[in-house]
């Protein structure tokens, strides 16, 4: 990078003052030993202190590459093309779908998913699971703030509420009783993950147990048939965040399930997950996170289709729906320079509980959590803060009907879609498509064929450019994100210099970014209109 413009981003960062942009960090003034001190609160914390289970080291950069301050004397955005790619297909996930004989009769062909940190640790998580129980396949994105806890917590727990909710009576009934005899219970879903995917292993009992009080709550309900694939959606969201509100006013004698709680529920996360079964899609979003399909029409133009919308103070639907929850008397302070109470930029969330709990109850909860100011949790009531909650975790569900020109599916974190437009993100798809097949060489073979004819046809492919194609989609997602210039072409120079930003820097510049890109089976589709 030249010197120019990294001299620039630098100084442009050391004389800021406050954060720009669609984040959601915000300052606020809290009395410290006698003493006044200025205290990000929505921050980057590390999820536990020293000696407990940490997930610092998630996807975070090479030591090598990522500076760690911008007082460093020999400041370089240096890297090679090799180092560039290293850390951009760190957290590379790909998943095909095949059924009996290699072939698939899934209405999902393959899906791939990547993520980049800003944040250190990554506050970003994603999921993905076969439903086993039931048919379909869901992904998740989820976009935490104020620390990772909330949204590993919902990455981890929020799939089997669902399938949970989508059971039958009958099946419930089953591994109830499997459970009350101490046998083993089959399996609700089949994970797709990412080697560096971590888990809380040390609170996982725990969360099986407050998943069977809600399988037995179903039970008790008695209802035949159960749910309809939007009722489970809503409820699974609003049962997991109940359940996150409930196990941090619960009495804990093991000291890191206690933290833990503590961090999960006092930081947030939004969330915006797919359920794909046959030609049936269904999209359960809270927050800010966003879901668009890449149409092909029939002229062969793409198009897009949103699925989601952003739950934040730019939606008039979301403005009119809190000014009917609380009195008139707040209209004017619901929505302070454009973040719920001046505070938080989405209006819908799991966690916060800052934003739901009266203050008598977040005062007992902290005051009885010696280790409350350890884990940076403090605290803090805004002003005109009189009604809670203002805050929910219920989702907005769409029901999209698969077509065979629906050709993909992008569910993504805020961290993309303040780069990319939705029509951007599905022109970089579609193009990355027509390249990848456009450069698989056509395998008509003369006869005789020879080990020389072979070898020409690779060289045909290798000079065609595969070999530097990101095969990853999301990678190429995210490369474009963050490497484009004005004009929209890849600028190399600014692609590497955003992967060395210095932590303290980075978050300035660019969000957290995960991406999901659901691929889908035409000829299964199809197949479902011309049996139908």
């Amino acid at each position: 990078m030249s010197r120019t413009v990294s001299s620039w981003i630098l100084s442009s960062a050391r004389n800021s003052i406050v954060l720009q942009g669609k984040g959601r960090w915000y300052s606020i003034c809290i009395p410290n030993r006698n003493r006044i001190k200025w205290k990000l609160v929505f921050s980057k914390t590390h999820p536990y202190p020293a000696g407990n289970c940490s997930l610092d080291n998630t996807f975070s950069l090479k030591k090598a590459f990522r500076h760690t301050s911008t007082e460093e004397e020999h400041f370089s955005f240096q890297l090679s093309p090799s180092q560039i790619n290293d850390i951009l297909r760190a957290g590379e996930l790909s998943h095909k779908t095949l059924g009996l004989g290699g072939s698939s009769g899934n209405s999902v062909l393959r899906f791939e998913s990547n993520q980049l940190a800003s944040n250190s640790p990554m506050e970003d998580r994603r999921s993905a699971a076969t439903c086993l129980r039931t048919a379909g396949m869901m992904f998740g994105v989820f976009d935490g703030h104020a620390g990772s806890a909330c949204a590993q917590a919902v990455s981890q727990r929020l799939l089997h509420y669902i399938a949970v909710s989508l059971m039958s009576r009958q099946s419930l009934e089953e591994i109830e009783l499997a459970v009350e005899a101490m046998k083993p219970v089959r399996p609700i879903l089949q994970w797709h993950k990412h080697p560096n995917d971590v888990e809380y292993q040390e609170i996982t009992s725990q969360y099986f147990e407050n998943l069977r009080v809600y399988w037995q709550h179903l039970l008790d309900l008695d209802m035949e048939p159960g749910f309809s694939l939007e009722e489970a959606m809503v409820c699974a969201f609003k049962r997991l965040d109940s359940d996150i509100s409930l196990e941090v006013q619960a009495p804990q004698e093991n000291e890191l399930m206690r933290n833990i709680a503590l961090q999960v529920a006092f930081s947030g996360a939004t969330a915006c997950v797919a359920h794909v079964d046959g030609v049936h899609l269904h999209v359960a979003n809270t927050g800010d996170c966003r879901a668009v399909l890449g149409v092909r029409e029939e002229d062969g133009t793409w198009s897009t289709l949103p699925l989601t919308r952003d739950h934040n103070a730019y939606d008039e639907f979301e403005i009119r729906r809190l000014k009917r929850e609380h009195p008139r008397s707040e209209e004017k302070t619901l929505f302070v320079n454009d973040r719920l109470l001046g505070i938080l930029m989405p209006s819908r969330a799991f966690g916060d509980v800052q934003l739901k709990w009266s203050k008598e109850l977040q005062h007992s909860v902290l005051e009885n959590s010696c280790d409350a100011e350890a884990l940076n949790i403090y605290q803090y009531v805004p002003p005109n803060y009189h009604t809670p909650p203002y805050l929910t975790a219920e989702p907005e569900v769409t029901y999209h009907k698969l077509r065979s020109k629906d050709k993909f599916l992008v569910i993504a974190s805020d961290g993309l879609w303040e780069m990319l437009s939705n029509e951007k993100v599905v022109r970089l798809v579609a193009g990355h498509l027509t390249e990848l097949n456009a450069q698989k060489p056509q395998l008509t073979f003369k006869k005789p064929i020879n080990l020389g004819y072979m070898h020409n046809l690779l060289v045909q492919r290798k000079s065609r450019g595969l070999a530097s194609l990101d095969q990853n989609i999301a990678t190429h997602l995210i490369r474009h994100a963050i490497g484009s210039n004005e004009y929209g072409e890849m600028d190399q120079e600014k692609l590497a210099a955003m992967l060395t930003l210095p932590e303290d820097l980075a978050r300035m510049y660019r969000d957290d970014i995960t991406v999901t890109v659901v691929y889908f089976n035409s000829d299964t589709i199809d197949s479902y209109y011309r049996n139908h």
